[in-house]
């Protein structure tokens, strides 16, 4: 069962949802919050696995709070809903270690399959956003060509970097490779450092990119 909490500050949204996510077994909804100031303080009295994010909200907005609950859950994965005309937020909520994020017009189905993606470690990569915030990131943050990108990183840092892209777990690249999981977060550690990138979420967009 996972553990589902709703945030944003239009009721009907919230309510939309969590009616449409109760209808899968394996979603529970535990709490709601209206804005993220309301998250925080509910995420500290409720186990929560995954929150969906929306990013525009009074008092506290999404990115904020997502840098926040990063900051304090990092074990907590955080799916952000988004709009097209929204790309500054995006980037910025990617930038706090966001797992992911989705279209509010998806389909309940697609919806759940994201869920579960980011609750298994893996990073959600819904070509439709990704693809408006990739250069921007690589402008912004790794300012470097193609080129100068792979040849940073030893080949077995750029085999890791291609596995992460696909949205493997370190225990599964571990177990593809026969290494440990420990020497998988080493080297995806040495490559976020060389490519002056936060987390495997820009990883994952970057190499995607490349590729």
């Amino acid at each position: 069962m996972i553990k589902v909490m709703i945030v944003d500050d239009q009721a009907l949204i919230r309510e939309g949802l969590n009616m449409m996510l109760s209808l899968y077994e394996n979603i529970e909804i535990v709490a709601e919050a209206n804005n993220g100031k309301e998250a925080i303080e509910k995420i500290e009295v409720n186990e929560v696995d995954v929150v969906l994010m929306d990013i525009r909200m009074p008092v506290m907005d999404g990115v904020e709070a997502t840098r926040i609950i990063k900051k304090r859950y990092s074990n907590v994965k955080i799916l952000i809903l988004t709009t097209f005309n929204e790309d500054e937020y995006i980037f910025q909520g990617l930038n706090y270690g966001a797992d992911g994020y989705i279209l509010k017009d998806v389909s309940s189905k697609e919806l759940v399959k994201g869920i579960e993606t980011v609750y298994e470690g893996n990073v959600l990569l819904q070509p439709e956003v990704a693809t408006r915030v990739v250069s921007a990131m690589k402008n912004n943050i790794v300012n470097k060509s193609d080129d100068v990108v792979l040849k940073e990183l030893t080949p077995r840092e750029r085999e890791i970097a291609y596995l992460v892209a696909e949205g493997r777990t370190n225990k599964e690249i571990s177990e593809t490779l026969y290494i440990t999981e420990g020497t998988v977060k080493n080297h995806i550690t040495r490559t976020l450092d060389k490519l002056e990138i936060r987390d495997r979420t820009q990883l994952a967009l970057i190499i995607k990119d490349i590729d």
